[in-house]
């Protein structure tokens, strides 16, 4: 019995005049994401068929896990579409199935095929009912749920559903910049914009020595985490030490945070030039710290003009520890090494800047020249989900 992966588009379906331009890339990813593997790939305005090797289908599986735009997918039974042929390979099938009830739903694309839906689940129906003991029909919550597709060449049976990662297919949106952290937030913010479609560049700000080596390295194991998601993450590395060490110099200590942020967003907003993003990503929630209550956004925004976009901004922070734990980044995230963000954090930061006192901060000392020594000197890593060494930054 040859069976192939059925994938359902989901979301996709809601795009009306754009929906092959979705299915084009979403059919894309799925092949780029499958390279390693002997795969042929068929693809329709509803559906997406994958044949594929038996001996793969388990790593398969976990490859299209990870590929946004797949609503749901099902290892289905091939069979030609004819009432008997399809009779024959359901009897064939349910006989080894342990189920105590039972639904079949019947989908007729092929509309020249003479049985009708409604129909074709009463003949299935009772073919399951002949064949096994001691079942009964439960049309509310089946154990088992019986899926037939009827289309023109081939039908489907099917019994399973895998939940894809839903959302839309990377690049169907233009690229952005994630501002990554060591933190719990800002991995999970990077997860749900490539969930929109967006690819993510990574940018880190470091300080060393006042940041060390393993909180460097603890970013990139976050960034292998976002790598699932798509081909590769690009990483770039931010020498954030001597403009740093200067707002700690000259800065009120209260401001301190702002004036970073601040700081911070000028940096990203050279670099969506440098490296061709429309957008800056970011972890804030908010209310959770004090750079983080709206009055403070607005204060640390005013620099630039470029959309900021704040994936968990309205999240609680359990939402986002669930959501971290689901993507796998959050026991890396609670490792103990401290980044730029928080290894300079004052006893008592505002909470509710002015941005005229923000800005005569700022006047205290010249950062205009530091701004483009960091932008001229980033370090970029190109990070895939596989590599396991990067050992000439580190």
């Amino acid at each position: 019995m040859k069976r192939v992966i059925l994938i359902k588009y989901g979301e996709l379906t809601t795009k009306k005049g754009n929906r092959n331009f979705f299915i084009k890339m979403l059919y894309q990813n799925i092949k780029s994401k499958l390279k390693n593997f002997d795969v042929t790939i068929f693809k329709d305005r509803s559906r997406m068929y994958i044949e594929f090797h038996e001996d793969d289908l388990e790593n398969i599986k976990k490859k299209l896990d990870c590929v946004f735009g797949i609503h749901t997918y099902h290892i289905a039974y091939i069979v030609d579409t004819n009432i008997e042929d399809i009779k024959n390979l359901l009897r064939e099938l349910v006989i080894d199935l342990d189920f105590k009830t039972f639904k079949v739903e019947t989908k007729r694309s092929d509309k020249s095929f003479p049985i009708h839906s409604q129909e074709m689940n009463r003949i299935l129906g009772g073919v399951v009912l002949k064949n096994k003991e001691g079942i009964s029909v439960d049309v509310h919550h089946p154990d088992l749920l019986v899926k037939v597709e009827v289309r023109e060449k081939n039908s489907y049976i099917y019994f399973n559903a895998y939940h894809g990662a839903g959302g839309y297919p990377i690049a169907t949106q233009p690229r952005a910049l994630l501002m990554l952290s060591g933190g719990i937030d800002s991995p999970v913010s990077g997860y749900l914009a490539m969930k929109r479609g967006i690819p993510i560049d990574c940018v880190y700000f470091e300080a060393i020595p006042h940041t060390s080596l393993e909180a460097r390295n603890k970013v990139i194991e976050l960034s292998k985490k976002l790598a699932k998601y798509t081909n590769e993450v690009h990483l770039h590395i931010i020498n954030f030490t001597k403009i740093q060490e200067e707002i700690y110099k000259n800065c009120h200590p209260s401001y301190c945070i702002t004036i970073m942020r601040r700081m911070m967003y000028r940096i990203m907003e050279r670099l969506l030039d440098k490296y061709h993003g429309l957008a800056i990503v970011n972890g804030e929630s908010v209310g959770q710290v004090a750079s983080q209550t709206l009055t403070s956004m607005r204060v640390i925004n005013e620099v630039t003009n470029v959309p900021v976009l704040r994936p968990v901004a309205c999240f609680d922070k359990l939402e986002i520890i669930d959501l971290a734990k689901k993507i796998d980044t959050y026991d890396i995230s609670i490792l103990p090494y401290e980044d730029c963000c928080t290894v300079f954090v004052p006893k008592h930061p505002v909470i509710n800047p002015s941005l005229e006192q923000a800005k005569k901060e700022e006047d205290k000392f010249d950062f205009s020249l530091m701004i483009d020594e960091v932008v001229d000197s980033v370090d970029t890593i190109v990070v895939k989900e596989d590599e396991e060494e990067f050992s000439d930054l580190l």
